[in-house]
């Protein structure tokens, strides 16, 4: 499915005018490929060795093509590092309080909210973002390690 999911963006970015450089392109395959919601800093330290010449700056512009072309969303959770995450359905997020880990869930009975929301309140609802923090398994299991 990645590969889809590749082939497809690769479509989007040249119908949009964007050229494919071998960079670009190892960072798409890496966000498509990457479930983990990558900050800039961890795919430039994925790719540094196969791409030297590389720097966190070309990460950062490539994110913000792929943020303009609809690929991409930035993840702003109020720590300090953006985290992005590839554009591949709607859906949701899972957060771990102490590890900052992100997981994704759908839920169809979600997509109401925006429904409802412009039912009760007269807005005209664009878009909506929700936000699940937990303490993730790892987490979980390390804290009753610790309390024994």
């Amino acid at each position: 499915m990645p590969g889809v999911f590749l082939k497809d963006a690769l479509v989007t970015l040249k119908e949009s005018g964007v050229r494919i450089t071998p960079q670009r392109h190892a960072i798409l395959e890496y966000l498509i490929t990457s479930h983990s919601h990558p900050t800039a800093d961890e795919i430039y330290k994925a790719l540094e060795e196969d791409f030297p010449n590389m720097s966190v700056a070309t990460v950062y512009n490539n994110l913000r093509v792929f943020q303009n072309s609809g690929l991409v969303k930035e993840l702003t959770y109020g720590d300090a590092s953006s985290r992005f995450d590839f554009v591949t359905h709607d859906h949701y997020h899972i957060i771990c309080d102490d590890c900052g880990k992100i997981v994704d869930f759908y839920h169809p009975g979600l997509e109401e909210v925006e429904h409802l929301a412009a039912h009760v309140t007269g807005f005209q609802v664009n878009s909506h973002r929700l936000e699940v923090y937990g303490t993730c398994p790892d987490c979980a299991a390390a804290k009753q390690t610790q309390a024994k």
